[in-house]
């Protein structure tokens, strides 16, 4: 007995130790002071939530030049503002994707709708949840909350209830709104990507590494996207109550140095997924890691220290420079290019330059007018495809006069006589 009242005191200090520690690790991790992210609550079914611990270590090797191996599904490492492709590896094979799904519902909902327009949320979202760790903010049917609110809910804790209500209320019906999402995949020239839900939840929507990291410049063009993705922490008020405390799920917020935000995804079919953004100096990248069988975030890492070390941005060619001349028709043109150009290129390359002429442009082009294009190559790879424009074009020869050849002669002596003349006695 004396022994089991040892035991419950012995449990109880323990209890209190942990709170006391706890407290302030909380409180720390709402003010997002904390060096490494927190564990984060997950919805169960039946209610309640389990806290789900994140990594809290990177796992890479040291930054360096050398293109690394990655043991994932697909990765893409572009340029965030240029969308050149740095790296790919099954760039263009077809996937699930999860929850990267909710780009495009983010998307959409930033053009279509307003960040204080109200939503009233309807049975059907209210109850969009699925077994253990499927995400979810809570909605109940009827409630009032803003889009910027449930913006929140869907990039920070990917909570699939949350694209169910932006999907009804931006097109009437979730069936109308992924018509919408695959109409716009289209018109971005997302040729391999098919949409069957707003939030990823049915598992039967497939992207690539390349369609995603062209949506994913779309969406960080937009302030508020950026804004809301690189937040670590936000309350969302609850119908009553406390608010609802929710936690970004990209940990590279906490462990990369520059890290600007993303979207997270997991389903058993997907793997883990991850489309991340980072900035160095002025330099910002875009990596994507799809079908890791482990966390994707040390693989996203990976990819940016690879971009940041060893690509720089270097000047390839000034407004108006020129090149050539080019022939056309017999005749050389002269071209320059229309505006000055960067790109990004790797430390060891040398740039090299080759002017192609254009097929079928004929003799005279107007000034301006592309006759050729200039292709600027690094090593292996092929930078950009600049045209040329024509900026000298020469007079088209004289014709010749028409007659038979005496007439033709006759007209020359005459020619040279009154030249003579001319000089004799003007």
């Amino acid at each position: 007995m004396e022994h089991r009242g040892i035991r419950a005191v012995a449990l109880a200090l323990a209890a209190l130790v942990l709170l006391l520690v706890a407290l302030p690790v909380a409180s720390a991790a709402k003010h997002g002071r904390l060096a490494v992210p927190p564990p984060t609550p997950v919805s169960v079914p039946g209610g309640g939530t389990s806290p789900s611990p994140f990594p809290t270590v990177l796992r890479t090797p040291p930054a360096s030049a050398t293109v690394p191996r990655l043991a994932v599904g697909a990765a893409v490492l572009e340029d965030l503002d240029t969308g050149q492709v740095l790296l790919s590896s099954n760039g263009e094979e077809e996937r699930p994707i999860a929850s990267l799904t909710k780009l495009m519902t983010a998307v959409l909902v930033l053009r279509r709708a307003g960040l204080d327009d109200v939503v009233t949320v309807s049975d059907a979202a209210s109850t969009e949840v699925g077994g253990v760790g499927i995400s979810e903010l809570g909605l109940e049917s009827g409630e009032r909350i803003t889009v910027e609110q449930l913006l929140y809910a869907l990039l920070l804790q990917s909570a699939n209830d949350a694209a169910v209500a932006l999907a009804e209320d931006v097109s009437g019906s979730v069936e109308r709104f992924v018509g919408a999402m695959n109409a716009q995949a289209r018109r971005l020239g997302m040729r391999h990507t098919r949409f069957f839900s707003p939030n990823g939840l049915d598992d039967r929507g497939y992207s690539t590494g390349l369609d995603l990291a062209r949506l994913a410049r779309v969406a960080f063009a937009m302030p508020d996207f950026e804004h809301v993705v690189s937040t670590k922490f936000h309350e969302i008020p609850a119908p009553s109550g406390p608010p609802r405390e929710i936690q970004n799920r990209n940990v590279l917020l906490w462990l990369y140095r520059g890290a600007l935000g993303g979207k997270t995804g997991y389903t058993s079919a997907a793997g883990f997924c991850v489309v991340a953004a980072a900035q160095r100096e002025g330099l910002r990248l875009i990596a994507v890691v799809l079908g890791d069988p482990g966390e994707p975030f040390s693989a996203a890492a990976t990819l940016l220290d690879y971009g940041f070390a060893a690509f720089s941005r270097r000047h390839l060619v000034d407004a108006g420079q020129t090149f050539g001349p080019v022939v056309v028709q017999g005749r050389r043109v002269g071209v320059a290019t229309g505006h000055a150009v960067e790109a990004l290129v790797r430390s060891d390359a040398k740039i090299r330059f080759a002017v192609l002429p254009r097929p079928g442009v004929t003799f005279p082009p107007g000034l301006g007018e592309p006759v050729a294009t200039l292709r600027v190559e690094a090593g292996a790879t092929v930078l950009r495809r600049i045209p040329l424009l024509a900026t000298r074009v020469p007079p088209p020869p004289e014709p010749s006069e028409p007659g038979p050849w005496w007439r033709r002669a006759g007209s020359a002596v005459a020619g040279a006589l009154s030249s003579l003349v001319s000089g004799l006695f003007g």
